[in-house]
């Protein structure tokens, strides 16, 4: 094989080496970190719509903050479930609308999957 073309194979090899470690060190897109309120968690992400419009809140209950307001039909995929006083609240990312790419607590009775 030819000094260049050797060269240019080392390179090649070089610079493949370096992007897989790049690509291999990169976390997962869809890695999450569950809040310790969960109680449960899904094997699977589940993706579910809104069916009223329904505040986002800080926390798993209506004494935390609100964020956003979810309008009904506001994709929300949740990860896990908490359980304060009985009621179920789901943890999650917006998917849709005003507040897309926002975490946080939607009261789960008004998810629809």
């Amino acid at each position: 094989m030819p000094i260049k073309s050797r060269a240019m194979a080392l390179t090649s090899a070089v610079l493949i080496a370096a992007a897989g470690a790049t690509l291999a060190a990169a976390p997962a897109a869809s890695a999450v970190s569950i809040p310790s309120q969960c109680q449960y968690q899904w094997n699977e992400p589940r993706n579910a719509r809104t069916t009223t419009d329904v505040n986002l809140r800080t926390g798993p209950s209506t004494s935390y903050t609100s964020i956003g307001l979810l309008t009904t039909g506001t994709g929300f995929t949740h990860y896990c479930l908490a359980y304060p006083n009985g009621n179920n609240w789901a943890w999650g990312k917006v998917t849709s609308g005003a507040n897309a790419g926002r975490a946080g607590w939607v009261y789960y009775n008004y998810l629809n999957f």
